[in-house]
């Protein structure tokens, strides 16, 4: 796995062989503690340096009361983390939910500052509204109610990351034939199409289209996602079983080709915006 931010990943499956399951939430906590003993501090000595009394960090590293935001961003400022424990709470609050596999790619996804997202059959998960991604999830079949509205619930949360202080900046790249599929009702699809249009207007965001005038492309050997930061560029690649999250710089080359030949195909923003402007209409009639 990659480097500085696959280390809170690293530590909870650590601890996982050396203790047993640990929750996120666990995980959190044991590293606050953790990070307060390393500092040479006692709980009486952190709650000073953060204005809160003993008794309430105590509660709190037991697990006795919420590890807040404001919590956590007075402990990263009272031990220098950089930001650590905030971005710690925000990456791991949704990982009890998801698929094992899943985990580490949603803390490569919140360190990221630069996400690169190709998807030919649906919009981006990041960019889908809540009707969509619902049509998405439930239209398979596969799902009962209750694991649908989780898992599209979870989507919704996750896109919090492209609009967070410092969010990340997301080029996404869509087949023309996302636009043209029906997914869900014709209200669902314009209502769709109007969202990307807002996204696109977002400074951070970026939405392309391949038209179907391009005929055979790199991408229709499937979806890509290709993270990046500071010290690390990492992979994503999904599949019906699981997906493949991938760092070693062999992949990573031949992938970075494949986008780079698929961003060749695209249309510049203003005349995706029109084609995606273009399309909700066709949904409206």
């Amino acid at each position: 796995m990659c480097r500085a931010v696959a280390k809170a990943g690293k530590l909870w499956r650590e601890c996982a062989v050396s203790v047993g399951p640990m929750s996120a939430s666990n995980f959190l906590l044991a590293e606050l503690r953790r990070a307060r003993s390393a500092a040479g501090l006692s709980q009486d000595e952190l709650g000073k340096a953060i204005n809160y009394s003993s008794s309430q960090v105590s509660a709190v590293e037991n697990g006795q009361r919420p590890r807040t935001q404001e919590y956590v961003v007075c402990v990263d400022k009272a031990l220098s983390t950089g930001g650590l424990f905030e971005r710690l709470l925000q990456s791991l609050a949704s990982l009890d939910q998801a698929p094992v596999w899943f985990r580490d790619w949603l803390i490569i996804e919140n360190e990221a500052t630069l996400l690169r997202w190709f998807e030919p059959l649906i919009v981006p998960g990041l960019l889908q509204t809540e009707a969509y991604a619902h049509a998405i999830v439930a239209g398979a079949g596969l799902l009962d109610a209750t694991e649908v509205t989780q898992r599209v619930t979870a989507r919704m949360q996750r896109q919090a990351v492209i609009t967070k202080l410092a969010a990340p900046t997301l080029i996404a790249i869509i087949d023309e034939g996302v636009l043209r599929r029906r997914v869900g009702s014709a209200e669902v699809m314009a209502a769709q199409c109007d969202h990307l249009v807002s996204c696109a207007e977002q400074p951070n965001i970026r939405v392309h289209v391949v038209p179907s005038t391009a005929g055979a492309h790199a991408g229709l050997a499937g979806a890509l996602i290709l993270a990046k930061a500071r010290d690390f560029e990492t992979a994503y690649l999904d599949s019906p079983w699981q997906a493949q999250i991938l760092d070693r710089s062999g992949a990573i080359d031949t992938l970075s080709g494949r986008w780079e030949a698929i961003r060749c195909e695209v249309l510049p923003r203003t005349l995706s915006t029109e084609l995606i402007k273009e399309a909700a209409k066709t949904w409206q009639t």
